[in-house]
């Protein structure tokens, strides 16, 4: 008897392990609002959140990256995804109404071109060739006007619209100049429609996120891209957008964090569960951040909680 009474006290310190590793179910309500791209991550976490956490009401919108800072500065919502980092005017509408924010990196994504599947003769296209078509002082309207050997055909255009952070990010990177752009394409918020569009029409071309070409590659082909006329032209994949082959158009994704939030225990769980399940930022397409990159964003998110030490 005593030596199983010896063995159960032993124990005792493994049977307590879980209760220091989970947090009690939380209750309560947090809005998410912003990017399209970042979407597919705040919605894979928040659906694996509320499995643990089911009196948690979770909401996800896509009002683009723009769209989502306004409602964020205007005390509309928790948590702000943004596929951009916020610019200097949103900051200040941010500060005009006393909120204050935590800036997380959560992933790392590349912007993809994409074209139909029967699109033979622009499998790779040159930054400047990218701009000769998007740029609004050239605005090549027929293939033929990018290079002369290819159809002369019209190109029909799809792409996000301007309060999305993937048309800031494009624009800049492509254009020289963020909002640069032409503006006689069809735009929109849901990448399901430039999906839909560049897939049903030989002749047409878009942009948008790497997850969303990875879900419709049977519709869809990747266009290689070429920085400079010197360089290789390189297809998005998460090895070329870590090791930075993949010019111009790599880039890191985000979440703002509305302190204030942060005095509720859902809000604080949710972010740590976030941050904890970098697992989700792969099932959702991106590519997730190295194990340094990971600790820097949770040391950052500690020190963002109350009571913290500064």
């Amino acid at each position: 008897m005593r030596q199983l009474m010896k063995m159960a006290l032993t124990a005792l310190p493994l049977l307590s392990v879980p209760l220091v590793l989970w947090a009690a179910p939380q209750k309560g309500e947090i809005k998410c609002d912003g990017s399209s791209t970042v979407y597919l991550i705040t919605e894979a976490v928040a659906t694996n959140f509320k499995k643990q956490n089911p009196e948690v009401q979770i909401s996800v919108g896509i009002s683009g990256t723009g769209g989502g800072f306004k409602k964020f500065a205007a005390g509309e919502t928790d948590i702000s995804n943004a596929s951009r980092k916020i610019k200097p005017a949103e900051q200040e509408a941010c500060q005009k109404n006393k909120i204050e924010f935590v800036e997380l990196q959560v992933a790392w994504d590349g912007l993809t071109v994409v074209i139909h599947p029967d699109n033979t003769w622009a499998k790779s296209l040159t930054v400047d060739q990218l701009k000769k078509i998007w740029h609004p002082d050239t605005a090549a309207k027929k293939w033929s006007d990018v290079d002369p050997k290819w159809p002369n055909e019209e190109i029909k255009l799809f792409g996000p619209g301007p309060d999305s952070g993937t048309f800031d990010f494009f624009t800049e990177a492509v254009n020289g100049k963020e909002k640069v752009s032409r503006t006689d394409y069809q735009a929109s918020e849901d990448d399901n429609t430039i999906v839909q569009g560049v897939g049903g029409n030989k002749f047409a071309l878009g942009y948008f996120g790497l997850a969303y070409y990875e879900e419709n590659k049977a519709k869809l082909q990747a266009v290689a891209i070429v920085a400079k006329s010197s360089d290789k032209a390189v297809v998005p994949t998460s090895e070329t957008v870590l090791n930075k082959t993949y010019t111009p158009l790599s880039r890191p994704l985000f979440i703002y964090v509305k302190k204030a939030s942060l005095a509720r225990p859902e809000v604080v769980e949710f972010v740590k569960f976030y941050l904890r399940r970098n697992d989700l930022v792969k099932s959702a397409k991106y590519i997730p951040l190295n194990q340094r990159q990971l600790t820097t964003q949770q040391d950052l998110f500690d020190g963002a909680l109350p009571g913290a030490k500064k």
